[in-house]
């Protein structure tokens, strides 16, 4: 369709961006460290990083992977730990060695992260020491050769590493006993490293720079292949759209959402590294008032994060003390913005709460709001620099201006394929090359895109997807079960909860047990949060449940 939106884009958004001013992320990066060498880069827990200080740390973790481990071009190196200096570190070592970068969520239970290691073929991981001994379960039945562990504190300088990692291991005990013989600390692969000199790798637009797991349109994970190109296209898609509101060098981003998803990854870590500005990296953004005390340190500029972050800061009372006067720029992504969020939001900050949509076949964005919109619009904004979108009905034609159809987008953000899944692919993009978001939309006339309903049955919890055929899995592996459906309902809190519906095969079987059974099986926020027991599921002629129909009937119990 003609690209109607560029009529509503905010002044000084050009219609394309220039995808040739990086030929990689690894040419970005070099470019950054040069010219703001002695700005701070990073900072976590009261310690922070430069430009050039990282530069430094990554490259002695680049020449390990290549001196010490004789690692080649391309191969997969998993990256599990929450936010800390640890992770920018290595990320960019992995990535300035040639390899490719495989983001794991620390809270994966074993099996899940036994499939994503065996999956992405990864031959190195690094690893907080918190989550080691997830991976001690498994270890054996995966590729991975080659283990760098290390504790939370590790890069904050003495003696504060020593305190940190003293207080979560002994005190807070966070940290269960776990035993990987063989492995390495992180700090003894840097210092190796040093003695072996970072041999630049010549990197292109089609290299392979992530593989980024996420269950696409079914409930099996899938690594979207996202390359270099990929990457670069959306951060300079991305700077393109919030150039007019940032200064170089002069930014200090609030960095509370993961590094390991896509959408903190390409908009903080990427697309602010290459402005010169200053990351502050929350660890653990659920302790609302200890985020809360690390932002009254600062005075920020920009911050980004899903409904439930931005909503769970409004309701502590400490927020509203904080000083706002800096702030130009409050992103809301992964989920839904709700209206009374984004409401309540511009009255105590006074900037309003901009919302994005995207996936992680996109690298992530698709659409954003204007960052000065003056009031709340229901929309997820205007398709963004050198992207197209087009609505398509189940035939894959394009349906008439503002009637529904499925959002389907082209542009060089989009991923390069399913890794290994070349059926998937096929499925999910259109014969002309579109990929299909599986998310219904309408688009206005004046360009602005609206999503109204899923087209697919993925559940979102907090920004993050879960798929009923996995929840389903695990509930079904429950000797007591004897048919399972799930699916998500509203909730306060994370916009979507998980519920199942269970016939149960052993009648004494309670919710509490089915519960405690999923805990071992899945992350946190897939873990259903209601249980409803019936004595049949409603089903189509050839025996397939029918979600849809619980969905009708249903109401959180």
């Amino acid at each position: 369709m003609d690209k109607i939106w560029l009529q509503s884009y905010p002044p000084g958004v050009p219609p394309e961006v220039d995808l040739d001013e990086f030929s990689s992320l690894v040419d970005l990066f070099e470019q950054s460290v040069r010219k703001f060498a002695a700005r701070t880069a990073y900072v976590n827990m009261g310690k922070s990083l430069t430009y050039g200080e990282l530069d430094e740390l990554s490259a002695r973790f680049a020449g390990w992977l290549q001196g010490e481990l004789g690692l080649g071009p391309g191969a997969r190196v998993a990256l599990m730990m929450p936010n800390c200096l640890q992770y920018p570190v290595a990320m960019f070592g992995v990535l300035r060695a040639g390899l490719t970068v495989v983001n794991v969520n620390p809270l994966y239970t074993a099996r899940e992260l036994e499939h994503q290691l065996k999956d992405a073929g990864c031959e190195a991981i690094v690893i907080v020491e918190n989550f080691a001994h997830t991976l001690q379960d498994v270890l054996p039945s995966t590729p991975v050769r080659h283990v760098v562990t290390t504790g939370l504190g590790d890069l904050l300088g003495f003696p504060k590493s020593l305190l940190v990692n003293f207080v979560v291991r002994h005190v807070k005990k966070m940290v269960p006993a776990w035993s990987l013989p063989g492995s390495i600390a992180f700090r003894e692969a840097l210092a190796k490293g040093a003695a072996h000199p970072l041999r630049p790798v010549m990197l292109g637009h089609e290299d392979l720079a992530f593989l980024q797991y996420t269950g696409g349109t079914t409930g099996v994970a899938k690594g979207a292949m996202l390359t270099h190109g990929n990457i670069v296209a959306n951060l300079q898609q991305a700077h393109a759209w919030i150039g007019p509101y940032v200064r170089e060098g002069e930014e200090l981003i609030v960095t509370a959402l993961p590094l390991y998803h896509i959408f903190s990854l390409t908009a903080n870590c990427l697309t602010f590294f290459k402005i010169g500005a200053e990351n502050l990296l929350i660890t653990n953004p659920r302790d609302i008032p200890g985020f809360i005390a690390e932002l009254a340190k600062v005075r920020f500029t920009a911050i980004t994060g899903v409904n439930t972050l931005f909503n769970a800061l409004l309701n502590h009372p400490d927020f509203e003390k904080l000083d706002f006067s800096s702030l130009r720029l409050a992103l809301g992504g992964g989920m839904a913005v709700q209206q009374a969020v984004a409401e309540r939001w511009k009255a105590v900050t006074g900037r309003p709460l901009a919302e994005a949509y995207g996936l992680t076949e996109t690298s992530p964005a698709v659409c954003i709001n204007p960052l000065d919109l003056p009031e709340f619009n229901h929309s997820i904004g205007l398709p963004i620099s050198s992207t197209d979108v087009s609505l398509r009905d189940d035939e894959g034609y394009e349906v008439l201006l503002g009637e529904p159809g499925e959002l389907c987008v082209k542009g060089p953000q989009v991923m390069k394929g399913y890794y290994n899944r070349p059926e998937d692919t096929a499925r999910v993009f259109t014969r002309d090359g579109y990929l299909r978001t599986g998310d219904v939309a309408v688009i206005a006339p004046d360009g602005y895109v609206r999503i109204v309903d899923r087209k697919k049955d993925m559940i979102l919890v907090s920004g993050f997807n879960v798929y009923p055929n996995e929840v389903e899995d695990v509930v079904a592996s429950h000797p007591g079960v004897l048919e399972v459906a799930a699916l998500g309902v509203p909730d306060e809190r994370s916009g979507e909860a998980v519920k199942i519906f269970v016939v149960r095969k052993d009648p004494t079987l309670t919710a509490e047990a089915l519960i405690a059974h999923c805990r071992q099986g899945l992350t946190g926020y897939k873990v259903p949060h209601y249980v409803e027991f019936r004595e049949e599921l409603p089903k189509s002629n050839v025996g397939k449940i029918l979600r849809r129909a619980l969905r009708d009937a249903s109401t959180p119990k």
